[in-house]
């Protein structure tokens, strides 16, 4: 069973994600103020209402985490506050930033004192924020770049706030999805870990069927702007079908999981995310011919108002028909490095190969040392069970046993790691 081991690599991967935040707080700010400056109020009321969906949504699964009581608080800066606290910063939309806060303690800690971290805390919190920066990306970022895209259509004009914006939320997304697949890669076992060209392999495929979708929207936005809502509603509906037949189980309660399927059927209007265990060839394939036609429409419906009525400026026909089938032409080169990725790169494991299996979660070495794979309290039980069991342990006659190595695990992100590789 291989050892959860959080680099410096992975610090610096956390403490640039904060980065990434307080920059992307920032200019939501600056894009703010300059709505209003300009009275653009129903570009306005659009990104106020990103901005607060986001971060309800993010706040409410950091909470459901917090309130699991097989995941309890890890770090003194967590422990800090008393439940009832740390609900009131999840309402007042703080509540992420000490999940910031516990990471950056502990890997200080393990720094200064040199120390590693022997419990694998500092991974599994880190896992924990990188599928929220992923849900705060689909929520926020990805729709934010749609509305700037879809501003700079119809003004025609290239200002530097919403080109500002634009790059900003390209960053996040780049961002957000590496940390995501570098989450999932510290699962597999030491030798068979991914070498960095298929992180960029992947991040590359992943950018470019994502910017081709979002520009797609963004030209079906920019000449039908009230019919683009429509389009989000209906695609969601059907996508939230599609992820509820598909019987996920990721949350612990009933109301966390009906809250995470219509989350992924947010996800999947964007991009692709596994969450079913198994193969998901067929539903792979499924998905992106669905999203590949649904573009086409799009495409050819902005192609369509651009010769028949053009809503701001008028370009030549010709000029439309071939930034239409560029938008597909990128979508279908970012299929083709996806399956080339899945082809080179990508190992097929069974689940019990991952780290984390809770197959051995207690397993015995070669000397007295006990090892235990946990996640939660199962600590607590599983060595109150042991100083009752154990002979070693409760002969006070001779010399104590060594304390067992606790090793946790973050159990939601393994059974995305599990969708993923096996």
């Amino acid at each position: 069973m291989g050892v959860f081991k959080y680099s410096l690599v992975d610090f610096l991967f956390i403490c640039l994600g904060l980065l990434f935040l307080l920059l992307d707080i920032a200019l939501d700010i600056v894009a703010v103020v300059a709505f209003y400056q300009e009275k653009a109020y129903a570009s306005l009321g659009i990104l106020l209402l990103l901005l607060l969906g986001s971060s309800v949504l993010v706040q409410a699964f950091s909470w459901l985490w917090y309130s699991d009581e097989d995941s309890p608080r890890q770090t003194r800066v967590e422990k800090c506050l008393s439940l009832g606290l740390l609900k009131l910063l999840h309402v007042l939309q703080l509540g992420i930033y000490f999940r910031h806060a516990g990471v950056v303690e502990i890997s200080l800690c393990s720094s200064c004192s040199g120390v590693s971290d022997p419990q694998g805390v500092a991974v599994s919190l880190s896992h924990d924020l990188s599928m929220l920066r992923l849900i705060e990306t689909f929520s926020e970022s990805a729709p934010q770049l749609v509305l700037m895209l879809t501003i700079i259509m119809q003004s025609g004009e290239l200002g530097p706030v919403t080109v500002l914006k634009a790059i900003g939320s390209a960053s996040a997304i780049a961002f957000s999805v590496t940390m995501y697949h570098r989450s999932l890669r510290s699962f597999l076992p030491g030798k068979q870990k991914q070498r960095m060209i298929s992180s960029a392999v992947y991040f590359l495929w992943n950018l470019l069927l994502i910017s081709s979708r979002l520009a797609a929207l963004a030209l079906f936005a920019s000449a039908l702007p009230c019919f683009i809502f429509a389009h989000f509603f209906c695609s969601w509906a059907v996508l939230f079908l599609f992820v509820w037949r598909s019987e996920t189980d990721f949350m612990d309660g009933p109301w966390g999981e009906r809250l995470y399927r219509a989350t992924v059927g947010l996800i999947w209007y964007f991009d692709w995310l596994n969450v079913v265990e198994g193969r998901t060839r067929y539903r792979t394939v499924l998905y992106h011919g669905y999203v590949l036609v649904d573009m086409s429409v799009l495409c050819a419906l902005w192609c369509w108002k651009m010769s028949t009525e053009p809503p701001y400026f008028k370009i030549p026909p010709w000029y439309a028909v071939i930034a239409a089938i560029s938008v597909v032409a990128v979508y279908i080169l970012g299929l083709l490095l996806k399956m080339i990725y899945y082809k080179c790169y990508h190992p097929n494991m069974a689940k019990e190969e991952l780290k984390g299996d809770a197959a051995e979660k207690c397993r015995v070495g070669q000397g007295p040392t006990r090892t235990l794979m946990l996640s939660g309290d199962e600590t607590d039980s599983h060595m109150q069970s042991d100083a009752h069991e154990d002979p070693e342990v409760t002969d006070r006659s001779g010399p104590s046993a060594p304390a067992p190595d606790i090793r946790r695990y973050n159990k939601r992100m393994r059974k995305l790691a599990e969708n993923f590789y096996s």
